[in-house]
């Protein structure tokens, strides 16, 4: 197990990985390293040497895993769609649901032995939380009639998505985000520069951290137009926030909005610790009813990001707005 402050989970599966349930739902904060564990762990129950709790990484089953062919091994995610919070590629699909289709299709593959005698069969599902109404049904039918010797893996960071009857047939496996100084100890050990800044950004979670390094260096130019506060210039400012790409540039400024809203009310700092100064300094002439309302603006604008109208239209508004929260 090579993400520490998981271990002490990977223990206790591995202590009764002869007497596991049927399903297993791995939930915690998206960038904790859940997926990572459910990969590292089908290989490990997939492994020939079954007397270890680490796969040996040369026996058959193992090399099928790496080269992505093992006949036991089954991983169900969104269709076209690489964005799962180990992936550092870019997201080249647009479909962000599990289909029904996928779901049905296990019922043929379930309905096939093992490759090995008595050997057990594992299906991935991530992020779970991506089922919709009609696969997630299908899904339950198969949880509640499981076929014999089959795990199930379902990875969630937003398990209230899923139907409170799948959850209650599967075994919960939390993953809390880890203590701080561990966190940022092992970001040391990649390479990350700033790690402290890094994972409060990335709200604590570590390799999420890890793969907003790039993001958060690239944002300086940004947070320094929102220093200015009401003095900012919504048009001039607008297609530098675009280049970060709209989602980003909505997350950057709704980050910003809850460390002006937590200064506001708690004199504290979450996500920007190194901008505390000037969040403490904006914050005394903020009108506590517009920020509030901006707030929920940014909710509703993130879930409009990809709409046809104009991104930059779109960020010159938000802009607008943000500088009228400043009383004058």
């Amino acid at each position: 197990m090579n993400i520490p402050w998981n271990k002490s989970q990977w223990h206790n599966i591995m202590q009764r990985k002869g007497s596991l349930p049927h399903a297993l739902l791995l939930r915690g904060r998206a960038g904790v390293g859940k997926l990572d564990f459910a990969i590292q762990l089908s290989h490990a129950l997939l492994c020939q040497q079954s007397s270890v709790e680490q796969a040996c990484g040369t026996c058959a089953s193992c090399l099928w895993l790496g080269e992505g062919t093992h006949p036991d091994f089954k991983l169900i995610s969104p269709e076209d769609d690489g964005n799962h919070e180990s992936s550092t590629k870019k997201k080249t699909g647009k479909k962000t649901q599990i289909s029904v289709d996928q779901i049905r299709q296990l019922n043929d593959y379930l309905s096939l032995s093992t490759h090995q005698v008595k050997g057990r069969r594992i299906i991935l599902i991530a992020p779970a939380e991506a089922l919709n109404l009609a696969s997630a049904n299908a899904l339950l039918k198969m949880l509640e009639e499981p076929p014999a010797n089959t795990l199930f893996l379902l990875v969630a960071s937003q398990p209230q998505r899923l139907l409170p009857t799948i959850m209650s047939r599967c075994q919960v496996v939390g993953f809390p985000i880890p203590v701080k100084a561990d966190a940022i100890a092992w970001l040391v050990e990649q390479g990350v520069n700033n790690p402290e800044a890094v994972l409060a950004y990335a709200g604590g979670a570590p390799l999420a951290a890890l793969q907003m390094q790039s993001q958060l260096e690239a944002n300086d130019n940004l947070l320094k137009q929102l220093s200015m506060g009401g003095r900012l210039n919504p048009f001039a400012s607008a297609p530098l926030f675009l280049s970060a790409g709209m989602d980003s540039a909505i997350q950057l400024i709704q980050k910003w909005i809850f460390d002006l809203m937590s200064c506001k009310l708690a004199e504290s700092v979450h996500y920007y610790a190194s901008q505390a100064p000037t969040l403490q300094a904006l914050c005394k002439s903020v009108n506590l009813s517009a920020l509030v309302q901006f707030q929920r603006n940014l909710v509703e604008a993130r879930r409009a990001a990809n709409h046809p109208l104009s991104n930059e239209m779109q960020l010159e508004n938000l802009l607008l707005q943000y500088t009228k929260i400043f009383q004058q």
